[in-house]
């Protein structure tokens, strides 16, 4: 790897090195490096890009990492990676993309990633987005992710974009069995003229699933957010969307949560505020000796932690 891509992945995967255990690493459409162990497989699809990965029951504190990276101007691809999880597992994937274009063509990636996980299994899922070089060309990244959760399964999902992208279209869709949980967390950051759009729908199918997805996001200059979140209780179940905005200068957040009950046993609750920071916020940072800007950054990233 040259500097360039060794810097997107330490950005999307907090990698330095090779990592050890399972991983496949894609660089500008192709292979860069795999490895697989003996109860994580990784499989090349033969009819489309992409990967299935295939973890055996009864999986232990093993991790998996399949980052992307593209540094090739004028690249745009689509990738499919299927996720089948065994059950009774416990296992981290660490996801991420990160898009360096330096010239004057828009360079995109899709990531289309679906999960089946097993009974009983917990999953943690941590995908990051960055973006950089001083191209006039656009950083495009739009990942969907379809999730089915058997009984007892629980899945976490936490989302990072905070600099670089200049759009993205984020789509997740859930279907929750019995007894099975799936919390999503989302953090996005703009500036400029950047667009971010997500689209969340659950579906708690199962007796006793549960939901709680909250996005957390700063928008600045002259860029654009739209949140979409939609969670249909259709049995005896929890569910909870938030969504919590900053909003600067001259930019635009919309946010639009729905929650449907189909069963008199669901229990739904939705929440979404958007506001600029508070000047007593400014008032008492700047009293400490930080300047306005300083104040600001120090409460932007706060927010985002």
């Amino acid at each position: 790897m040259d500097a360039i891509q060794k810097n997107l992945l330490e950005q999307v995967a907090d990698l330095h090195e090779i990592p050890t255990g399972a991983y496949n690493i894609r660089a500008n459409g192709g292979l860069a490096g795999r490895n697989t162990t003996a109860n994580i497989d990784i499989i090349t699809k033969e009819d489309k890009p992409g990967i299935d990965i295939i973890i055996k029951d009864g999986t232990k504190k093993e991790s998996l990492h399949i980052p992307v990276l593209l540094t090739q101007t004028g690249l745009k691809e689509s990738v499919y990676n299927d996720f089948i999880i065994g059950e009774d597992c416990d296992v981290t994937i660490i996801a991420g993309c990160g898009i360096h274009n330096g010239g004057k063509e828009g360079t995109e990636h899709s990531g289309i990633h679906s999960f089946i996980v097993g009974k009983n299994s917990r999953v943690k899922y941590v995908e990051k987005h960055y973006g950089s070089g001083e191209g006039t060309g656009e950083r495009i990244m739009n990942p969907t992710t379809i999730i089915e959760l058997k009984e007892g399964a629980y899945l976490e999902m936490d989302t990072v974009q905070i600099k670089g992208v200049d759009s993205t279209k984020r789509t997740t869709k859930a279907t929750l069995g019995d007894d099975s949980t799936l919390v999503i967390k989302e953090k996005i950051m703009t500036h400029g003229k950047q667009t971010a759009e997500t689209d969340f729908e659950v579906n708690l199918d199962g007796v006793n699933s549960g939901a709680n997805v909250i996005s957390r996001s700063v928008a600045k200059d002259d860029s654009y957010q739209l949140f979409l979140s939609k969670i249909n209780g259709n049995n005896k179940c929890n569910g909870h969307t938030e969504c919590d905005a900053i909003i600067m200068d001259n930019a635009c957040v919309r946010a639009v949560p729905e929650i449907t009950a189909n069963h008199i046993d669901a229990s739904l609750i939705h929440e979404a505020a958007i506001g600029k920071i508070a000047g007593e916020q400014l008032i008492k940072l700047m009293t400490l000796g930080l300047t306005e800007a300083e104040a600001e950054a120090q409460i932007v990233s706060g927010f985002l932690k």
